[in-house]
């Protein structure tokens, strides 16, 4: 009898390094357990296109930290990749060397475009999809993600970056944000995601999918404000558009400790979730969507789904 495989994903993000540890079966997979850390690869440096040695200091110690539980479960497979953070910063490629010398993690500094598919494929595998066109998104702290497509294929993809770290540094000086920084932050969206504006008219999608982080902090507080639990084993929620505005609302109006009082907020996602609001506020202007699709399932899954299908090779 053969044994299930397991196998390690280390996602690191910007904002958030991810780790996911599962047993691939056929072609389903089980989570043996998943941590996420706020390591703020990009706080300090992103704008410099730097990783500062604080930075690097705590994502250090992170892995050293996830490799203990990776070697707990007796996992040898590990995929470890990293996003805007190091894709952008000029000492990236000194960090990589870094943490292959002291911990022997290799990494996949993948580009936006291989971010962006694997997030499709993520998304893809939640089951979120159909035969109606979407467009997706995936804000992360550095970039974000956006993919138009269905159930069979992805039709349009790329990647920017104005992920929430980069938009935070640039545009949320006063606390609560001003009107005239929201004003300027959408401005500048309009410019940077021209691109985006003339594949939604080309293509457009009629339905619209978040995935993850900020997404996920949404759809906790709208079931904690409808005072109801989230099913376990479920992938995909609704949230209506007008919910989202009064989150919305809400959000633009509180202080950082006011913030940190609405329920379902976590302290990882209330500095970013602003701004990361005000860019969705920005997207809904282009779109004619009644319910906004929140996947839970995004990059990490995209490279698990690649794992199962043999994409990945998982040698024995």
């Amino acid at each position: 009898m053969t044994h299930p495989k397991k196998a390690a994903v280390i996602d690191m993000g910007t904002n958030t390094f991810h780790l996911l540890l599962v047993e691939l079966c056929g072609k389903k997979f089980n989570t043996l357990y998943k941590e996420k850390v706020a390591v703020k690869l990009g706080q300090g440096g992103i704008t410099q296109n730097q990783i500062t040695a604080e930075a690097e200091k705590r994502a250090l110690h992170t892995l050293g930290h996830f490799k203990n539980l990776i070697e707990g479960e007796n996992i040898d497979q590990i995929f470890a990749f990293a996003t805007s953070a190091v894709r952008n910063a000029t000492n990236g490629p000194e960090f990589v060397k870094k943490v292959k010398e002291e911990l022997g993690i290799q990494i996949h500094v993948i580009s936006g475009e291989e971010e962006a598919q694997l997030i499709y494929e993520g998304i893809h595998f939640s089951g979120a999809l159909d035969e109606h066109s979407y467009l997706m998104m995936d804000i992360g702290g550095g970039s974000v993600e956006f993919i138009i497509g269905n159930a069979q294929e992805a039709f349009w993809k790329q990647s920017f970056e104005i992920g929430g770290q980069r938009l935070l540094d640039a545009f949320h000086y006063h606390d609560p944000i001003l009107p005239e920084e929201v004003v300027k932050l959408e401005q500048y969206c309009a410019e940077k995601l021209q691109p985006l504006l003339d594949a939604i008219a080309r293509y457009k999608p009629s339905g619209f999918v978040g995935a993850s982080g900020t997404f996920d902090t949404l759809v906790d507080m709208y079931y904690a404000g409808m005072l109801e639990s989230k099913l376990t084993g479920q992938h995909v929620f609704d949230l209506p558009v007008v919910d989202f505005y009064q989150l919305f609302k809400l959000l633009i109006s509180k202080n950082r400790e006011e913030r940190l009082q609405i329920p379902g907020m976590i302290a990882m996602r209330v500095d970013m979730i602003v701004v990361a609001s005000c860019l969705i506020d920005f997207i809904l202007q282009h779109l004619s969507v009644e319910s906004m699709h929140c996947s839970h399932y995004s990059l990490k899954e995209g490279a698990v789904s690649r794992m199962l299908s043999g994409e990945i090779d998982l040698h024995d």
